[in-house]
């Protein structure tokens, strides 16, 4: 399984979304309503890069749109990011989920699903070219850094690492989701450390 055959070599991000749309490089593309492919400034000096789509991103075909997506701009405010400069995409662009009744439930992608999609985050990174990426979460850390990533061991510091997508600098933080499944009790302080893994992600560019 790879979406690498449907990558196209030339063009840029318009191209690679255009493309994306008619991927059938894994099993996802077949329940999913659609591709949901990064989005933002193709001059980006930060790319943000999240798991998956979630419900709402697989119907409306937009990243970071739903909760996650409305918490994930609260913060960049306070961080004092313009979300339009920006470029924000998933390492996987289908929404992977099961039924239960009506409602359909993420599933965290596995490891086959993020290796196919690949070629399509390391192209958009590769167009984009940007000073920083910021991985969202375990499996945004996973598809860029390696197996052996771990979200608590590299959080919020500036480093730079040879990857798929080249040598770039990185900086990790939590997924939003992650602050949304939070106990009351410590969500504000999880969401407060969040905004200032964004605010250094703002400072190294």
């Amino acid at each position: 399984m790879s979406a690498a055959e449907y990558v196209p070599d030339t063009g840029g991000i318009a191209e690679l979304r255009a493309a994306a749309a008619g991927c059938h490089g894994c099993e996802l593309w077949e329940p999913a309503t659609q591709t949901v492919f990064g989005a933002g400034s193709p001059g980006a000096k930060i790319v943000l890069v999240g798991e998956q789509p979630g419900d709402v991103e697989d119907q409306r075909g937009l990243p970071f749109v739903g909760p996650a997506g409305r918490l994930l701009q609260k913060a960049l405010d306070e961080a004092g990011a313009d979300r339009s400069t920006l470029y924000v995409t998933n390492a996987v662009k289908h929404f992977r989920f099961t039924w239960q009744g009506k409602r359909r439930l993420h599933q965290t992608p596995d490891v086959g699903n993020v290796n196919a999609c690949r070629p399509w985050l390391a192209a958009e990174i590769a167009r984009v070219d940007p000073q920083l990426v910021v991985v969202l979460g375990a499996t945004a850390g996973k598809s860029l850094l390696g197996s052996g990533f771990r979200v608590t061991k590299d959080r919020g510091v500036v480093f730079e690492r040879e990857t798929p997508v080249g040598t770039r600098r990185f900086l990790a933080t939590i997924h939003p989701s992650a602050i949304l499944r939070m106990d009351a009790d410590v969500r504000d302080q999880g969401y407060a450390d969040f905004v200032t893994d964004l605010r250094t992600a703002v400072a190294a560019v």
